[in-house]
């Protein structure tokens, strides 16, 4: 698993959210580098290339509801890509459906509900840094 860096993608269309939880993993890990995207689209462009130069993450965070493409639809694409489909991924929302936790279920994918203190968020980080394989 040497293709890995030390980089997490995190993927959310709320820039608040994009913006605490860099902090947080920061201030956990400060030798991972925290990449960003704003909906599937632009994940799966920036992990082609991340893929093209040799670089892939070690962990890609996502949130379910984005516009152009939602986090269950990356997922679904993640999955299907031979490359793609062995970095690590945690959907990180809102939401805690049955409808999302089923899907989660079907595509073995974990489902971390978003933590609404700094606190929770900090010890909540420390778990998504527990996939890196890096």
């Amino acid at each position: 698993m040497g293709q890995y860096s030390k980089t997490i993608l995190c993927v959310d269309d709320d820039t608040d959210d994009l913006s605490m939880l860099r902090q947080v993993l920061e201030e956990i890990g400060t030798d991972y580098n925290i990449r960003e995207a704003f909906d599937g689209v632009h994940a799966l462009e920036l992990l082609h290339q991340m893929a093209e130069q040799n670089d892939l993450p070690c962990l890609i965070v996502l949130d379910i509801n984005m516009p152009r493409m939602d986090g269950k639809q990356t997922v679904v694409r993640l999955q299907k890509d031979p490359v793609l489909s062995a970095v690590p991924v945690v959907l990180f929302s809102t939401s805690c459906s049955l409808l999302d936790q089923s899907f989660c279920q079907s595509k073995k994918v974990e489902l971390i509900t978003k933590p609404f203190d700094y606190k929770t968020l900090y010890s909540t980080a420390s778990q998504l840094l527990n996939y890196c394989v890096a």
